[in-house]
């Protein structure tokens, strides 16, 4: 268990001192995983940045994930939904669009006008405060391969095993504190998991930023 995001945080820290990150740049997945990386960041000395992978929903049921894309229009899907769903290319280059320009105005909203960093030939590390299925993040990792890193390293406080498997390939190296054979929910390994702040967000990435 931890106790909070900050607890889980510092506790991921201490896994990845010890080590070089050339070019290290640690990259948050709001909103609850900025306040994780916000500890790594500090712990390491490297700045703090964001990316924002979003679900993509089924028409007329937004709460089903038939897919997820990122910011730079990286998207991945169900495909046994999208057959479900008889959906035409039309109808999904609209919902990757909705998606997008929903991703954007948050990296508005979170890093005002700051130009987006480089993540090419940079040693990157990816975390968030859990990971369910592992969609959005599969999402975040392939949309950070296109712009080749010299290496991606995924740390995360908790995901269940199966999760792991299927994110591994994805990587080059992953970090997970605890890997529960039983696993509902990430907020059920935390004491406190209160929701994260748009202005929490915000005031870390001013105080960490790459600008900073």
């Amino acid at each position: 268990m931890f106790a909070d995001r900050v607890d889980a945080g510092r506790r991921l820290a201490e896994r990845l001192t010890g080590r070089e990150y050339p070019k290290g740049l640690v990259l948050a997945i709001p909103r609850g995983g900025v306040v994780v990386g916000a500890e790594i960041a500090r712990a390491l000395g490297l700045p703090l940045d964001i990316i924002i992978p979003r679900k993509i929903g089924a028409p007329y049921n937004p709460e089903l994930a038939i897919g997820a894309v990122t910011q730079d229009g990286t998207a991945i899907f169900n495909e046994e939904l999208l057959r479900h769903f008889s959906l035409t290319q039309a109808a999904k280059d609209k919902l990757v669009a909705e998606a997008v320009a929903e991703t954007n105005r948050r990296m508005r909203l979170y890093r005002g006008d700051k130009p987006v960093m480089s993540w090419h030939s940079r040693t990157i590390i990816l975390t968030d405060d859990g990971i369910a299925t592992g969609f959005t993040v599969t999402a975040a990792l392939r949309s950070l391969r296109k712009a080749d890193p010299e290496r991606i390293v995924l740390a995360v406080p908790v995901a269940p095993p199966d999760t792991l498997d299927l994110l591994r390939p994805e990587v080059d190296e992953l970090v997970c504190l605890l890997v529960p054979e039983i696993f509902m929910a990430v907020g059920q390994f935390y004491y406190h998991f209160e929701q994260t702040s748009d202005q929490e967000v915000i005031s870390l990435l001013k105080e960490l930023g790459p600008a900073a």
